[in-house]
């Protein structure tokens, strides 16, 4: 597989542009040709979990024009792709054509680790870090996808690294989009047993896949932890590769 289009969701875009710099450097390094089609917009995902069926299904429609010629789509975000893969055939139960074009799309998006491990074979990416990492089991990705085995194939093939266990790591961070700002307060209770069991695990660095955790995650820890840090799977993989060391 040496050609792949990138599906980047709006957080990443709007807030985390880093991680999909870091998507685009690393697929590059392990000989993948990486399109990007500027046309793409949100997966319709909100929308949907807004109950604004009608928008989701614009949104959906969108982006199977968009993507519907490409053989392999890659994004680092489970939720969209788990929007993509699961419920665009749900959103179009009623209409054959739309839900046969999503059903074909669905077959060939994948998140970041799921291609990298599944698709191309690859685990040790040439990546080198001296220290203890800790990986938090977003919600998407695991019960979703049910992708749990390959990031941490990917996080033990790098040279040094420490994968050390995380009390609670395959529960929820509370962000859950609309549900950290209609209940903020259970949101916060939380996050903070998740950051407490980051803390408590001993961990240098917490991954994860998952650019809406990240955000979570990341803002309690800029507020209460400043010192202890959070990094996509992506960003750390590609920072941390053994060339650029």
């Amino acid at each position: 597989m040496n050609k792949v289009s990138l599906f980047i969701p709006c957080t990443v875009d709007l807030f985390l542009p880093h991680i999909g710099e870091a998507t685009v450097r690393l697929l590059r390094s392990l000989g993948v040709s990486v399109v990007y089609h500027e046309e793409q917009t949100c997966c319709g995902q909100p929308a949907m979990n807004a109950g604004y069926q009608k928008e989701a299904q614009k949104a959906a429609q969108h982006f199977l024009e968009v993507f519907g010629e490409d053989e392999i789509i890659v994004s680092p975000s489970g939720s969209c792709v788990c929007m993509v893969k699961y419920h665009y055939p749900e959103l179009f139960e009623n209409d054959p054509e739309w839900r046969r074009r999503a059903e074909e799309v669905a077959s060939r998006i994948y998140e970041f680790s799921q291609f990298l491990v599944d698709v191309l074979h690859v685990e040790d990416v040439g990546a080198s870090f001296s220290g203890k990492v800790a990986y938090h089991e977003s919600c998407h990705i695991l019960r979703g996808l049910k992708v749990s085995v390959q990031p941490k194939k990917l996080i033990q093939a790098v040279k040094g690294v420490e994968l050390v266990p995380l009390n609670a790591a395959d529960t929820c961070c509370g962000f859950g989009g609309e549900f950290a700002y209609h209940y903020a307060d259970i949101s916060e209770s939380m996050v903070k047993n998740k950051v407490e069991n980051y803390l408590a695990s001993g961990a240098d660095l917490l991954l994860l896949g998952e650019p809406g955790c990240l955000l979570n995650i990341g803002g309690y820890l800029s507020r209460n932890h400043p010192q202890k840090k959070i990094m996509h799977l992506a960003s750390f993989l590609a920072d941390y590769r053994r060339e650029k060391a």
